[in-house]
């Protein structure tokens, strides 16, 4: 079996699944650096049974994934569950009509506009990219001021992303939140992230100890698999007085931090699900 391992640095996640796929017999490890080839849309890519696609940037691994997808070639994620995290709009209006509770979003597309959504959602509140990931360019606005100079900045910066104004409703947090860690419709593990800042990602500093798998998290998690078009998942999730709300979902998800904390061997069940791709593909072909 030939995978294709899509990747733009070898990060420790990305060198824990190699070592995972090497000791697999009978699988042949293609490595793709997304930066280094050149693709013709209209032929196969390099022959392989499936791609598992790692890439950082979302943006090629997207249109990698497309390209392969065309052929014929089973992707891991795909590229239509690869969209709908990739974009915090798309994840977020999937989540509102499954009917998964998850905070309030508003959208504008003009200075003015957003400034009238921060005063509509109220204070304080949550400006982000669309696309974006490791708690960058997060902004918690706390009165109109702050908003103001925050929409200007970003106005300021220029590109197609930054004229959307994405603001989300601030969740109070108990100083934690909860990444989970789902494997087709399998919560396999689930980790806190604690800190003293609003961002809790470990990237940023946060503390990882275990999370138990409740059945009201493996029960949400599940829906929020089967809404996403399933696969290897990360979901983003707050405590509430009402429950639990989906914050975010991730499709390239980083665990370097929650194997020995959940005691789960993450890479191998990634692993695991990436070939039972291409068994299955070949049992319906």
């Amino acid at each position: 079996m030939r995978v294709g391992f899509l990747y733009t640095r070898l990060r420790v996640e990305e060198k824990y699944l190699l070592e995972e796929l090497s000791r697999r017999p009978d699988v042949e490890v293609v490595p793709i650096n997304d930066g280094d080839l050149f693709f013709d849309i209209a032929h196969p890519p390099l022959k392989m049974d499936v791609l598992f696609e790692r890439s950082v940037s979302y943006s090629r691994g997207l249109y990698i994934s497309r390209i392969y997808a065309a052929h014929g070639v089973p992707v891991v994620n795909t590229p239509e569950v690869a969209e709908r995290c990739g974009d915090k709009y798309v994840t977020s209006q999937i989540l509102v009509q499954a009917g998964i509770p998850t905070p309030r979003v508003l959208m504008a597309f003009s200075e003015e506009a957003a400034l009238a959504a921060c005063e509509a959602v109220g204070y304080p509140c949550v400006l982000k990219p669309v696309v974006g990931s490791w708690g960058r360019l997060l902004a918690k606005v706390n009165d109109r001021s702050s908003a103001e100079a925050f929409i200007e900045h970003k106005a300021t910066l220029g590109g197609v992303h930054h004229q959307i104004f994405y603001i989300q409703e601030y969740i109070e947090k108990p100083g934690r939140d909860i990444r989970a860690f789902v494997v087709g419709d399998d919560t396999i593990g689930a980790i806190y992230r604690h800190s003293e800042n609003w961002i809790t990602n470990t990237a940023r500093g946060g503390q990882a100890t275990n999370c138990p798998v409740t059945p009201e998290l493996a029960e949400i998690c599940a829906k929020v698999a089967h809404a996403m078009g399933r696969g290897l998942l990360a979901i983003d999730l707050f405590e509430t007085p009402k429950g639990l709300t989906v914050n975010e979902v991730n499709h390239t998800m980083e665990f370097r931090n929650s194997i020995a904390t959940t005691g789960v061997n993450i890479p191998a069940r990634m692993v695991d699900y990436v070939l039972a791709q291409v068994r299955s593909d070949k049992e319906t072909a």
